[in-house]
């Protein structure tokens, strides 16, 4: 997009609707978006991605359920320093033997009851945990917006089950793989952040354990060579965390993704592990999140592309343009062989308009294969990458490899074949 453009114009609020990436509706509430097709496509693209990078890094990914007994949340801690924002408890059954059953508000606790559902030796150690699951916070209405601020979250976590000597390593890895994931995806970050406590009963009052954690973010943080800014009041209610921070369009600054360190759960779960020496130990938790809620991170991508999305990402990566009605057969059979091929193509035919009404609507799609008389006679097309470039007519096996390569390695970049 035109850099010089207002930066409402790259509201992803905005784009988000225009394109037709996901609504709201009333009568599914405040905070609660729905994914049309083309922004299910890309969710599912991101959500393929990070799943991969984590187990290219040694993540084992596990599934658990959305909801959680009331007493899960209080051995946790949420229930007595978060349950502001919470969802109120669900009562089933009658008073007299019912349970209250909560939305969770975090996948941290669900996975604490994993790790311990199995003896572990140190051997195992460390253990990665990873999940894309789905999280509730009961935000008040006033501050919710699009899909940074949302009350159904789909969140990328994970948690890192190791002992103290592994904790830093295990924390610098993971903000290694969170740079690795914004180089590929086109992020940058705008600073980053050490979350400490602030004043008041927020947070768990256990002074030598917020020392000894802040104290191992502060090592991760200088060993990696990162600038960083202590800020006392952000840190989650059991420990300081590493928060990196994304500034949109319009200047507003949010956290994207966390580093954390847990001496807290591990203790409060009665989590163990047998040592070296046939002794039980009490493993350290550390919490990462590569790329945050995947709404907010595809809120991101729409503003950084603006619509214009990588090959990988693009809800159509291939629009197939007959020049005229007769080449339409052939143009179909071209959709055919890409669709085949795993790539998402269309048939932009003539009844959408005249050629150069049709390649203006598609001016946000990758590839454009045009297909005119010669072309439908040699079993080639003609190749348009968005932004004007074009290619010498080349035969559809060899588009299909070249463009079909640039995706399975999600690159930024196009494809350009032989350039004219």
């Amino acid at each position: 997009m035109n850099p010089a453009m207002h930066p409402e114009q790259h509201d992803h609020r905005r784009l988000g609707r225009a394109l037709d990436l996901f609504d709201t509706d009333p009568l599914m509430g405040a905070g609660l978006p729905y994914w049309l097709p083309d922004g299910a496509v890309i969710r599912h693209e991101v959500e393929e991605y990070v799943k991969e990078l984590e187990r290219q890094a040694g993540y084992r990914h596990v599934y658990s359920p959305v909801l959680g007994k009331r007493e899960l949340y209080e051995i946790s801690g949420h229930w007595s320093h978060y349950s502001d924002d919470m969802f109120p408890p669900m009562h089933l059954g009658s008073d007299a033997d019912g349970e209250e059953v909560v939305l969770r508000p975090s996948l941290c606790p669900h996975h604490a009851l994993i790790y311990r559902s199995r003896a572990h030796s140190y051997r195992e150690l460390p253990l990665r945990m990873a999940e894309l699951g789905g999280m509730y916070r009961a935000e008040l209405s006033g501050v919710l917006g699009g899909l940074t601020r949302v009350r159904a979250i789909q969140l990328n976590d994970a948690h890192v089950f190791c002992t103290l000597d592994q904790a830093a390593d295990e924390a610098r890895a993971a903000l290694r793989l969170i740079r690795r994931a914004y180089t590929d995806l086109g992020i940058e970050a705008a600073r980053y952040r050490l979350s400490l406590p602030g004043a008041g009963g927020k947070y768990v009052a256990d002074p030598a354990m917020w020392e000894r954690a802040a104290a191992l973010l502060t090592e991760v943080l200088d060993a990696e060579g990162l600038p960083y800014e202590a800020v006392e009041g952000e840190a989650a209610f059991y420990g300081p965390k590493i928060d990196v921070q994304i500034v949109d369009r319009a200047g507003r600054e949010s956290t994207l993704s966390t580093v954390q360190v847990d001496f807290h759960q591990p203790e409060r779960f009665g989590l163990e592990y047998v040592g070296a020496d046939g002794a039980r130990h009490r493993p350290v938790m550390v919490h990462r999140s590569v790329v945050g809620s995947v709404e907010r991170l595809v809120a991101r991508l729409i503003e950084v592309y603006g619509g214009a999305f990588p090959a990988w990402l693009a809800p159509l990566q291939v629009a197939v343009v007959p020049l005229s009605q007769e080449q339409v057969p052939q143009a179909e059979r071209c959709v055919e062989e890409f669709v085949r091929a795993g790539l998402r193509a269309e048939l932009v035919g003539p009844g959408r308009g005249s050629l150069g009404a049709r390649i203006r609507a598609a001016r946000l799609v990758p590839y454009l294969a045009v297909i005119g008389p010669k072309e439908a006679v040699d079993g080639r097309v003609a190749l348009r990458l968005r932004g004007g470039r074009r290619s010498e007519p080349l035969p559809v096996a060899e588009v299909l490899a070249g463009i079909g390569a640039g995706v399975r390695a999600r690159n930024r970049s196009l494809w350009s074949g032989s350039p004219l």
